[in-house]
């Protein structure tokens, strides 16, 4: 026992600090998944095109062929970088951490006239809805509207030319040959519009969330505070019986302020998400909770910050829909209404909690959706008759 008893304690902090090291590791592992899941609609990468191989002097050397001549083979083309639409995409997130992309280069030519091989090229996959600019001088380089559209956003440089193909009658012996031309080397802006059919937009917490929760599979974050959303939601609604089913997709953007065509708020950020969508529904709170007594000036600051941000968003097509009416303040409901009148725009009265009036707007929401879609398939008709 005096023997045990007199041997020093063991030195315990290399364990524990690789246990802590371990758990920091963890923590950090968390918080980059959390990042990766966010919302990015945009995206600034750099892409460089493979340069072309370069080409080769050589000679022919063999036994019993004094006279071989130049044999340089040409130099192959370096590869390029295509960007291609998909629906397996979501969001540019996989763009943020990894901004650069640069294709093979060609490989040399070589004698006996071998051409070096061509560079292989690079797919780069964004979401159905992006855009890219030229980072540089702002021009639109592509809109992928649809799935599985590629452009060639940077082309390989042209291999050179080895000296087998300076040989002409009166100059049998060249030794010119070429180097391979650079790739091309560009920046781009991506920017994401959610491809949606109706748009659901109004001050933060008007209940926007919650009705696409209601009408939709779609389940974003609800809270009683204002900015609980933070990025855009789609949801699927579907309407009618299997015979006649019409589908949308909803998109519940984030809650707008005034000045938020300069900033304020989320700003701009995600006002371009209802660029493409063929309906507005414009959600009005007429309980007293939101704290802003006149519920015509909630509309008409609304309005004012489509106006102020261009793109013909006011002159879309738009519902009006009066939120939380099972604790409404009735001299707002009755100004709403007034207001709808004047204006000649439908009134929807719903409440998202008890299911008042849901099934009514929904229906109304398909029927506006089904007409606009007829009326572009006429404009796409005529268009191709042209």
């Amino acid at each position: 026992m005096q023997r045990w008893a007199s041997r020093p304690a063991a030195d315990l902090s290399p364990f524990l600090q690789r246990g802590y090291s371990i758990f920091r590791d963890a923590r950090q592992c968390v918080a980059r998944r959390s990042q990766d899941s966010m919302f990015i609609d945009e995206a600034i990468i750099k892409v460089k095109a493979g340069n072309g191989g370069n080409g080769c002097m050589a000679f022919r050397r063999e036994k019993f062929v004094p006279r071989g001549g130049p044999s340089g083979g040409d130099g192959g083309k370096g590869g390029d970088i295509w960007m291609e639409s998909s629906d397996q995409h979501n969001t540019l997130v996989h763009f943020r951490f990894n901004p650069e992309y640069k294709a093979e280069r060609g490989r040399h030519g070589e004698g006996a006239k071998k051409t070096g091989r061509d560079g292989e090229g690079i797919v780069l996959k964004v979401p159905v809805g992006t855009v890219v600019y030229d980072e540089q001088t702002g021009e639109k380089v592509h809109d992928f509207s649809q799935p599985n559209e590629r452009v060639v956003i940077a082309r390989g440089g042209r291999g050179g030319r080895g000296n087998a193909q300076f040989a002409t009658s009166t100059h049998q012996a060249p030794r010119e040959h070429e180097a391979g031309r650079e790739g091309e080397d560009r920046v781009f802006r991506l920017e994401l519009k959610l491809l949606a059919d109706v748009g659901l937009l109004g001050y933060p917490n008007v209940g926007k969330s919650t009705l696409i929760s209601r009408i939709s599979s779609a389940r974003p974050k609800i809270a009683d505070y204002p900015f609980t959303t933070l990025e855009p939601n789609l949801g699927v609604v579907v309407v009618g019986d299997k015979k006649k089913e019409v589908s949308f997709v909803v998109a519940d953007i984030p809650g707008l302020i005034e000045g938020a065509h300069t900033g304020a708020g989320l700003g701009i950020q995600f006002l371009r998400h209802i660029e493409r969508t063929r309906l507005l529904v414009h959600m009005v709170d007429v309980s007293d909770s939101s704290g802003r007594p006149d519920v015509v000036k909630d509309v008409e600051v609304i309005l004012g910050e489509l106006v102020n941000f261009g793109a013909d968003l006011e002159k879309k097509p738009t519902l009006m829909v009066a939120s939380k009416i099972d604790v409404a303040n009735p001299d707002k409901l009755k100004k709403l209404k007034q207001w709808c009148t004047r204006k000649k725009l439908k009134l929807y009265p719903i409440s998202a909690v008890t299911g008042e009036g849901i099934e009514k707007l929904k229906f109304a929401m398909a029927e506006e959706v089904q007409q606009v879609r007829e009326q572009s398939a006429i404009l796409i008709r005529e268009a191709e008759r042209a």
